[in-house]
């Protein structure tokens, strides 16, 4: 087999653009226009990788793809095709085809996938949670809980799609984890080694979004003091997410369409075309065939974007998962925090298993790093929960959250516009409190209260304390943890102040 010679199986006028480039750079190119043709050119040339259209009159590139998966030594095999679908990336792609492409054939891209390495069959490896046998995972690749048949589809087909350079749109619901699937992707890919850059579509404006994307030249507007290098550019040989695509303006879709397709890209101000050789990955939130539909998002960039679709299920349709990932961030989080380990109270796995889960799988770890901070040690129950606050618990003095004792507890968050642990977004992993005792747990006056049931402004307030101690005063941690904003959190603080409590 020679690195030099291409084999196209396509009619001729589909390579017409490239093939005298091909030819003056020194390449072999063969052209057949049907699977007889090919193979006489297999076995005489040995080319080191065949381009095919998806079908021609008598032809199916699954015949030739059936050919390949049953000798390790045949030729990878690139389809590309006029008009594509994700259900035929998705058939040729699970056949073994190394890529799916869109025409035109580009004469760098098709250089840059020469020489290509034979394929080895595959070595033996440990069985998965998806059935069958899969590779080794890397050093660093996100592991994904579940054993859901949605889940276990959609995971089939990353690493099925992994290894390719085809672009894959991945949506889903907010907190389905649509990020940590597309660092599953880079993690798998034979790009791995190289960089993960991720761009969040939603949070800047046209102007400053284009400069992050393209980069800019020195002077190319207000502010531009120096040559920046664009995200594109950064991500050069390795992968880059577009986060929320959907949220992307109109104009900014058609140049991005153009990095898709010709693989460059200009700096804002510059005059120099730049190469990139980037994997593309995106994200939404939204049905993105019927944005495109109503007009609001490029019907071209969705189809060129669109060529592997991954949909992630929301977690309620994910039955047993709940449970599965509920322990896993349970355990997760007794280690970090180094608390005895947490088991279920019937009533909690009652609870998890009927709630709707609005924030997903999100919503589910940062109530899960909650209830074990709550309970210390001790079965996770349903009080631990404290997602509604009209429904929390009253604590009596001996069966206090964190192994508090007196006047310590929690309650709403008062006129703030928030209520202490309303809910479970924008809380990161890593800020917690692990008990022990509370500055200025002490009510007025001091004793206990009437009956043993302690007030929810106190509670409130040992745990609004509990959360400045453990994260050292940090205010925006703190308010992180307890679910509520910074502003409520000041507002509360300057209360306690006038209070005479001496506070972070």
């Amino acid at each position: 087999m020679s690195a030099r010679r291409i084999l196209f199986l396509a009619p001729a006028t589909a390579v017409t653009r490239i093939f005298p480039k091909l030819r003056d750079a020194g390449f072999e190119v063969g052209i057949a226009e049907n699977l007889k043709g090919a193979s006489a050119f297999i076995r005489k040339s040995g080319p080191a990788v065949i381009f095919s259209r998806p079908s021609l009159p008598g032809y199916k590139v699954d015949d030739l793809l059936a050919v390949g998966a049953d000798d390790p030594a045949f030729p990878p095999v690139i389809v590309f095709t006029e008009k594509g679908s994700a259900e035929e990336a998705e058939h040729c792609l699970s056949l073994g085809a190394r890529d799916y492409w869109l025409e035109p054939l580009l004469f760098e891209k098709v250089v840059a996938a020469l020489p290509a390495p034979r394929r080895a069959p595959a070595p033996a490896a440990p069985s998965s949670t998806l059935g069958g046998r899969t590779p080794e995972p890397r050093p660093g690749v996100p592991r994904i809980v579940g054993d859901h048949p949605a889940v276990r589809r959609v995971l089939a087909l990353a690493r099925q799609v992994a290894p390719s350079r085809a672009t894959v749109l991945i949506s889903g619901e907010s907190g389905t984890g649509k990020e940590m699937f597309a660092r599953f992707l880079h993690g798998w890919s034979d790009r791995a080694d190289g960089p993960f850059v991720a761009v969040n579509c939603a949070a800047l404006p046209e102007h400053l979004l284009e400069s992050e994307l393209f980069g800019h030249e020195k002077g190319s507007f207000t502010g531009a003091i120096a040559r920046k290098l664009g995200k594109f550019e950064l991500a050069s040989g390795g992968t880059i997410l577009l986060d929320e695509i959907s949220e992307m303006d109109l104009g900014l879709q058609a140049k991005l369409l153009r990095v898709l397709q010709e693989g460059e890209i200009d700096r804002v101000g510059g005059t120099e075309t730049v190469k990139v050789d980037v994997r593309v990955l995106a994200t939404t939130n939204r049905d993105l065939d019927d944005w495109a539909k109503q007009g609001k998002f490029r019907q071209d960039l969705f189809f060129r974007l669109n060529v592997i679709p991954l949909r992630l299920p929301a977690l309620r349709e994910r039955g047993g998962d709940v449970l599965v990932l509920a322990r896993h961030f349970a355990a997760t989080y007794v280690r970090e925090y180094g608390l005895a380990p947490a088991e279920f109270a019937p009533d909690a796995e009652e609870w998890l298993q009927r709630y709707d889960w609005p924030g997903n799988v999100r919503e589910l770890q940062n109530l899960m790093e909650r209830a074990v901070l709550l309970a210390g040690g001790r079965p996770i129950t349903t009080r631990h929960f404290l997602l509604d606050p009209d429904t929390w618990p009253l604590f009596d003095e001996g069966d206090l959250p964190l192994g508090s004792t007196g006047a310590d507890g929690v309650g709403p968050a008062g006129d703030g516009g928030d209520a202490a642990f309303a809910g479970a977004e924008g809380m990161d992993a890593g800020a917690g409190f692990a008990g022990g005792s509370t500055p200025g747990s002490a009510h007025e006056g001091g004793g206990s209260f009437p009956g043993g049931v302690i007030p929810l402004h106190e509670m409130e307030r040992i745990m609004i304390l509990k959360g400045l101690e453990v994260t050292s005063g940090n205010r925006t941690q703190a308010a992180e943890l307890l679910g509520i904003s910074v502003r409520t959190l000041r507002n509360k603080l300057n209360e306690y102040r006038g209070m005479g409590i001496e506070v972070a």
